[in-house]
């Protein structure tokens, strides 16, 4: 199956196959949760698309659904119509925070960041979405412009939550798992508000609140560490931080999800 996107909302009618239509180049974009992502240009106006091949199955069929009703609508979650996705061109925020030479955004520049990915995902919790996965790599811009704008995608580990506490899969990326992810108990879409605090604190002093010192992708004192909030504010790169940063990220950072702050406790604070 494969699944392109691109940035309207009607659908367009599969007529022909991609290759009659696109040429795919070898060059890959991307590796999501359920598939690659490669270039391709459209035969007759050469414009540029990413296409997400995806291998037809349940799981692959259940992303595509969910990513697609959340599409259209909201300009900072790359839309999805039939079958392609624009490129963006201005690469992943992962790459933008590895390219700062003193590894850290301003005040400023963190707010308007952490602002246009909590418009995603304010959209996707209103719809009882809970994203999973939520990382620099997994926020695109458009373009290389400063200006840019910032989009979430992969929704390889999307999931509906009408109720609260009704996840029970360990899907994550090591640096931004919220806590309860880890252990036995259920969870629900309070674990991207954990990860959102982690992304502002990497925003503001460039390394993660959490990191294994053994080499792996999460060591038992990793994990530990996580599940009991286990982090500070060094210095040098956080003497010159506010507290009202501070006090952001420790919100959002809570262990216990009940105490920890809602999408919109978040977007209403006065450092956003």
């Amino acid at each position: 199956m494969n699944n392109m996107q691109q940035s309207t909302t009607v659908r367009l009618p599969k007529t022909t196959a991609i290759t009659e239509d696109f040429e795919i180049s070898n060059t890959v974009l991307g590796l999501g949760i359920n598939g690659k992502v490669v270039k391709c240009s459209s035969r007759q106006t050469g414009q540029t698309f990413a296409l997400k091949v995806l291998h037809d199955n349940v799981k692959a069929r259940r992303e595509v659904d969910i990513h697609w009703r959340a599409s259209g609508v909201c300009r900072h979650i790359v839309s999805i119509v039939a079958v392609y996705e624009n490129t963006m061109e201005g690469g992943e925020l992962f790459q933008r925070i590895q390219d700062r030479q003193d590894g850290a955004f301003t005040e400023r520049e963190a707010a308007q960041i952490m602002h246009e990915i909590c418009v995603a995902v304010k959209y996707l919790h209103d719809l009882d979405i809970a994203h999973r996965d939520l990382k620099p790599e997994n926020l695109l811009y458009t373009s290389p412009a400063p200006n840019a704008i910032l989009k979430l995608t992969d929704f390889g580990f999307a999931k509906e939550t009408f109720v609260k506490d009704t996840l029970q899969t360990p899907c994550y990326t090591p640096y931004y798992v919220a806590p309860e992810v880890l252990g036995p108990e259920k969870y629900d879409k309070s674990c991207d508000i954990w990860s959102l605090g982690v992304i502002m604190y990497i925003l503001l002093c460039g390394f993660p609140p959490f990191y294994s010192n053994h080499g792996l992708a999460i060591s038992p004192g990793m994990k530990k560490r996580i599940r009991t909030g286990q982090y500070d504010f060094p210095n040098p790169e956080w003497q010159n931080v506010s507290d009202s940063a501070k006090k952001l990220i420790r919100g959002m950072l809570s262990v216990d999800p009940s105490n920890r702050y809602t999408i919109d406790q978040v977007m209403k604070n006065s450092w956003i």
